[in-house]
């Protein structure tokens, strides 16, 4: 007999790119390999800001230098299933899972040379007023835009 336990979370697993809606290229550098031979953790959460922002900048949406509103991370997470290493070039599949009054959960995939993702994770962004750093309504513009990602 097979026991489920119900609302178990489900096990990480690798995703094709088919699942993320926009995908960005992103040189992999000499300092990105640790002692090990691969890219060490902490880049990845690199991958995933310059992934979405600069997404966002592109599009026109994001503006960080005199924009009124800012993205603030408040959460971050991320789940390995394959090594990258110097100098191979990846992909970040870019999605957004959860969209909000003032936030939204960014999903991406990190593609090496493989067809699945080498890893995933998500973070979140609070969207805030810039000078008084309390949350704000998502730009009408930046709503537009991340619906497109769902």
């Amino acid at each position: 007999m097979v026991h489920m336990q119900l609302n178990a979370p489900l096990k990480p697993h690798a995703e094709p790119r088919s699942a993320y809606r926009v995908l960005r290229t992103i040189p992999t550098r000499w300092s990105d390999n640790d002692v090990y031979g691969h890219v060490n953790n902490v880049v990845y959460y690199s991958w995933f800001d310059t992934a979405v922002n600069a997404y966002l900048m592109e599009q026109g949406v994001l503006d960080i230098h005199a924009g009124n509103t800012i993205g603030l991370v408040v959460e971050t997470q991320c789940n390995y299933f394959a090594s990258v290493s110097f100098p191979e070039v990846v992909q970040a599949g870019i999605r957004v899972a959860k969209l909000g009054t003032s936030s939204v959960r960014y999903e991406i995939g990190i593609f090496g040379e493989g067809e699945t993702t080498a890893a995933k994770g998500h973070f979140i962004h609070v969207y805030v007023d810039r000078l008084t750093r309390k949350p704000v309504p998502l730009p009408d513009a930046l709503r537009q835009l991340l619906e497109t990602l769902q």
